[in-house]
């Protein structure tokens, strides 16, 4: 999975630092990032040197650290950073805003795992700009990772959502879906869905399977998680067995196609960056996903 960069090593412990000539700068425009592609589809980000403005410490991976453009970040519309950067960098021409969903296409893991951090964050500052409670206008502060209300005191920690994942099996047959067409992603995935107040995660499991599909589940075995910057989320990855019929009503305002394949049949296939495409390739091997469903 993209989380999975050894023997990199991510380092997210906040540290009020400011950045040096040769840090790495992450600036978002929309929900586009300013990368440098390679030939053989590594990516860079520029340097902070290169662009003029205030910054916010991010992480770093390994020795190389990440700083958010706090400018970029305090831009109102779309547009209005690559301006910005036209004002105020030299020498970075080759440098282009490609959408951030690319970014599970190329090489660099360990660089995209940094930038899906970092849009995590991006979106948490850009969301918590003005105080929720009060409306005055939110500050840094100099010892955490929070935002604080001067007017108020409200203090606003990053948002982080639990959401599951659910691979329902019967027999030899994975269920996959796809999400409804107003949705950005467009390939074959399993069934997912944020946990809502008051319900436990295996609750959620049940709840999101029965919405979107129609159909009851038994047996819940849980798998992994994952870190989901894309959307603030933290996955949880469970496999359940149907309990009683097959047949599916699907919900069409969430789903556009929702099918059983037989294992060797899966038009979807682990792609070393999804918990849901790992977990569809544990299902395909026969063996390991029977030794990791006894196991529990």
């Amino acid at each position: 999975m993209i989380q999975d960069i050894k023997p990199h090593t991510l380092y997210n412990q906040y540290k009020d630092i400011i950045p040096e000539n040769d840090d790495r700068a992450v600036v978002f425009d929309g929900r586009n990032v300013l990368i440098l592609r390679n030939e053989d589809d590594t990516l860079d980000t520029p340097k902070c040197s290169d662009i003029k403005g205030e910054y916010i410490y991010i992480l770093s991976i390994d020795e190389t650290r990440y700083f958010l453009l706090k400018n970029a970040v305090e831009c109102e519309k779309e547009g209005e950073v690559s301006n910005y950067i036209g004002r105020n960098s030299n020498g970075i021409d080759e440098f282009k805003f490609e959408p951030i969903k690319n970014l599970r296409q190329l090489a660099s893991k360990e660089v995209c795992f940094a930038l899906m951090t970092a849009w995590h964050l991006n979106t948490w500052y850009k969301d918590n700009r003005y105080c929720g409670r009060c409306g005055a206008k939110t500050v840094h502060s100099h010892k955490e990772r929070m935002l604080h209300c001067v007017k108020c005191g409200n203090m606003i920690y990053p948002k982080i959502a639990p959401a599951i994942i659910a691979a329902v099996t019967h027999d030899d047959k994975l269920l996959l879906t796809k999400y409804a067409p107003n949705r950005e992603y467009r390939k074959y995935a399993l069934i997912a869905g944020f946990v809502e107040i008051g319900e436990t995660i295996e609750e959620t499991v049940k709840r999101e399977v029965e919405e979107e599909v129609g159909l009851k589940i038994k047996n819940l075995t849980y798998y992994k998680s994952q870190p989901w910057g894309y959307d603030s989320n933290v996955l949880m990855g469970y496999f359940a067995e149907l309990d009683g019929d097959e047949s599916i009503t699907m919900d069409t305002e969430e789903l556009s196609k929702a099918k059983w394949f037989r294992r060797g049949e899966l038009p979807a296939h682990n792609d070393g960056i999804s918990l849901t495409r790992e977990m569809i390739g544990v299902f395909e091997d026969k063996e390991k996903y029977e030794k990791i469903v006894k196991n529990y």
